[in-house]
């Protein structure tokens, strides 16, 4: 569902005619090589595309308005070889909407001591060149990220490999289009927000749509296709007996696979790349789907509980930042604690919904009853989480802003079985630790919803978090809470004065 085949980012150097033609096509040579070179380390995940070095006002003009209306580009690498001066670059950057990184580097790595001369010197100038962009980008108050270094270095690779998945998940969310199945869950707040300003800032839109309008879709789904599916869930999983054809719950596992075959559906014919619906608000559904939200969120789609659009939006776009990652992405909440001193965690779940992308092994289909929403047991896939380096982030309305909220967690295997919890689960500890993290969330307004990821670092999120032009708090090692206090008055501060 997620196709990162016709993406590109284009590589767009900087110079002027003052140095002539043969450094102009020294230039050009130089920044061929480069993103030939890129391209062959196959780190970053989509094709950058070699621009002709631009060198006038209107060239640089008519390329930033041909990368807005290219579809297929995602964003732009600007890198000044040697000096533009900054002022032809204004109107370009003024039309300019998509993500923006500003490479400084140099082709050469080292200086040639024993060469050097000044026709060396006048080619390569990005020193002061990018110096030059720089102050303009920061007079514009354009966001970007800067990235400094070798083109060869690795670590410089992988910054920009970070930077890139950020612009694919801004990218995806472009025209994106998310349903609520139903209305929020009553007197929630924080699930809640301002679906206009959310268009108006990320782009995408959220429509609700009556829980009969799907119904009327799932109930079309044809016996032969409903038991296709079952067999798919057969072969896939550790189903339990009771679902299987000679059990008592059979019918159970057909209503849930009609229900994933109809959710689907009615998202294939909406153009819809998420959704979210409510226990609240069942009528005409046999069971609320389980199994089915999470394999559809498997397949990349969006999904949160309880009418949480903004986590479902940030679900995708993660999972959209992620492809190609190994590990999975998944809709999360907070749900337990276990304040053993020796070892205090966080246990993660939801009722039904975690996305079999995280699950360590096979996992199992089963049924069980729910204990609310008034209807019939629903079927899910329970399963464990591996261990190992994860974190969560939540995307919050606080009124004059939207905050992005990320906290680095580290996952444990659980130590002692849980044969009575018939959800899938995870365990972490959040960094500094349990207190601090758990206090530094709370203080931010974080949400009990996230976004739980195994292959996203924090880097990537401040990206997005830069590119879409919100804030971004991140909870770490670093974390100690009189400074986290301090960062928040700022921030509020900021966003006071700052209101565009």
């Amino acid at each position: 569902m997620i196709n990162l085949e016709p993406l590109e980012l284009w590589f767009v150097t900087g110079s002027q005619h003052l140095y002539g033609a043969d450094t102009l096509k020294e230039v050009a040579a130089h920044s061929q090589e480069i993103v030939q070179h890129m391209n062959a380390t196959t780190k970053i995940p989509v094709k950058l595309v070699w621009k002709d070095t631009v060198k006038t006002p209107e060239e640089i003009q008519q390329l930033f308005a041909e990368a807005n209306f290219n579809r297929s580009c995602i964003g732009v690498i600007a890198w000044m070889h040697t000096f533009s001066p900054a002022k032809m670059w204004i109107n370009g950057l003024k039309i300019f909407h998509k993500p923006l990184l500003q490479f400084h580097t140099q082709f050469n790595r080292d200086i040639p001591w024993s060469t050097i001369d000044m026709d060396f010197m006048n080619t390569n100038q990005s020193a002061h060149g990018d110096r030059e962009f720089g102050f303009m980008l920061s007079r514009m108050h354009k966001h970007r990220k800067v990235v400094v270094g070798h083109w060869k270095d690795e670590k410089v690779l992988d910054r920009i490999a970070a930077w890139s998945r950020a612009a694919i998940g801004w990218h995806d969310w472009q025209g994106a289009r998310f349903v609520r199945f139903g209305d929020n869950m009553r007197y929630v707040a924080v699930t809640d927000g301002d679906k206009v300003e959310a268009e108006l800032k990320f782009g995408y839109s959220v429509n609700t749509h009556g829980i009969g309008d799907l119904v009327a879709v799932i109930n079309q789904v044809s016996e032969t296709d409903t038991e296709a599916l079952v067999q798919v869930y057969l072969d896939t999983y550790n189903v339990s007996s009771s679902l299987k054809k000679d059990g008592g719950q059979y019918r159970s596992l057909l209503d849930a696979a009609r229900i994933e075959l109809g959710l689907k559906q009615f998202l294939e014919q909406g153009d819809f790349k998420g959704f979210s619906d409510t226990f609240e608000d069942l009528h005409g559904m046999v069971q609320l789907p389980g199994i089915a939200v999470q394999r559809l969120m498997e397949q990349g789609y969006g999904f949160a509980g309880e009418g949480d659009w903004k986590t479902a939006a940030l679900v995708r776009a993660m999972k959209s930042m992620a492809a190609g990652l190994e590990g999975g992405n998944s809709f999360m909440e907070d749900y337990t604690y276990h304040f053993d001193p020796s070892e205090p965690l966080v246990l993660g779940s939801h009722m039904l919904e975690i996305c079999s992308s995280i699950a360590n092994g096979k996992p199992s289909c089963e049924i069980h009853p729910l204990g609310i929403g008034g209807k019939a047991d629903p079927v899910r896939l329970v399963f464990n989480v591996k261990g190992g380096p994860a974190l969560n982030a939540s995307l919050m309305d606080m009124g004059n802003r939207f905050r992005l909220l990320v906290n680095e967690v580290e996952a444990v295997a659980p130590s002692q079985d849980l044969p009575k919890l018939p959800v899938a689960r995870v365990f972490w500890k959040p960094y500094p630790d349990m207190h601090t993290g758990c206090a530094a969330w709370i203080l931010a307004g974080g949400a009990h919803h996230t976004c739980y990821s195994q292959n996203l670092t924090a880097e990537h999120l401040e990206d997005f978090a830069g590119i879409a032009g919100i804030e971004c708090v991140l909870i770490n090692q670093k974390t100690d809470l009189y400074h986290f206090k301090n960062e928040l008055r700022w921030s509020d501060v900021y966003y006071q004065l700052n209101r565009n």
